[in-house]
């Protein structure tokens, strides 16, 4: 039997323990609500992440585009390089390209399908190229990346851009590619599911958002990603600018509609193609220019992946992750950043 001094020395040190394992866990979140990603995480820009047997692969913007790998969606390492070299095909296509943009990665048919852009900065003379993928386990035998070549293109003549490809699976299982930056806005284009390339069936490029333009108005919106959740196809898309480090003012707005085609309306009703788009996160305390971000259904929870320059560390873009919570009107919210 114990005495009543051992049993208040024993209350009052697991009463210790337990607010230092809250500060340990404490310490281990981000100022966004989710674990502080950690390892390979600077010069990530345009994060795109899906999960392949129990793994997390993320693609970024770069030459040959960039494959990070992690387990636990905390702990990330470089994986590789999609492409060995640009592809001829964009070289020919977009005089003076360099490198490639924003990848899109989805699943559907069998296959990983990644889309990718090919631009130079400031240019609507652009491309969507596509690879597959039966795998995405670099050591599986599996593993090949085959390209595909263009998917969509446009010119100085046309008033959109083909960059900044996304993927979305209908409620029929039906592929439709958004993509767009600044000009006309976002738009949409039916998939041919066989192919990944746009269909036949359905030529119409559909209008989703776009944004005001005029002297000291450029119409910066860019970066869509749809995610489908409870009868509702949410458009997620950046506001205003990117690139530009600790001075970049990206921003995350949302709409949503009750068919992948639209119309998008924000949480007061205003329609996308009007300028409208519920902010979802801004910059804040070190981090600035939140944005191009990507939306991921795990286990946990729905997750909200970025990039956000890095104010203390010389405005490097940098990998963020956080939770998403719906409110009782099934709008996405984010904690802010900090």
């Amino acid at each position: 039997m114990q005495s009543s001094s051992h049993v208040s020395v024993r209350h009052c040190l697991l009463a210790l323990l337990t607010v230092l394992v809250g500060v340990a866990v404490a310490a281990g979140q981000g100022a966004a609500g989710a674990a502080e990603p950690t390892g390979d995480i600077r010069n990530v820009h345009d994060p795109a992440v899906i999960e392949e047997a129990g793994r997390f692969y993320l693609f970024s913007t770069r030459a040959g585009i960039a494959v990070r790998c992690s387990e636990d969606l905390v702990r990330w390492r470089l994986c590789g390089d999609v492409f060995g070299h640009l592809p001829q095909w964009a070289v020919e296509e977009v005089p003076g390209l360099r490198g490639l943009w924003a990848p899109d990665i989805s699943y559907f048919g069998g296959t990983y399908h990644l889309y990718y852009s090919a631009s130079t900065f400031g240019s609507n003379h652009s491309a969507i190229g596509l690879v597959t993928n039966q795998t995405l386990d670099p050591s599986s035998e599996s593993y090949a990346w085959k390209d595909e070549g263009k998917v969509i293109a446009s010119t100085r003549a046309d008033d959109w851009n083909a960059i900044d490809p996304n993927l979305v699976l209908d409620e029929a299982g039906q592929p439709w590619l958004s993509f767009g930056s600044f000009w006309g806005g976002i738009k949409l284009r039916r998939i041919d599911p066989a192919t990944g390339k746009l269909s036949a069936r359905d030529e119409t490029l559909y209008s989703l958002a776009a944004r005001p333009r005029a002297p000291g108005q450029p119409g910066a919106v860019e970066a869509p990603f749809i995610f489908r959740r409870g009868g509702f196809y949410y458009l997620f898309v950046s506001f205003d600018l990117c690139c530009r480090g600790a001075k970049s003012t990206y921003n995350v707005r949302v709409g949503r509609a009750r068919r992948v085609t639209g119309p998008y309306v924000d949480r007061e009703g205003k329609p996308l193609t009007e300028g409208g788009g519920t902010l979802v996160l801004e910059g804040g305390g070190r981090w600035a220019g939140p944005g191009h971000c990507a939306v991921l259904r795990t286990k946990g929870g729905d997750k909200l992946v970025y990039h956000a320059y890095d104010t203390e560390w010389h405005g490097t873009p940098t990998l963020r992750i956080s939770d998403i919570a719906w409110d009782k009107e099934g709008w996405p919210t984010v904690s802010a950043l900090k």
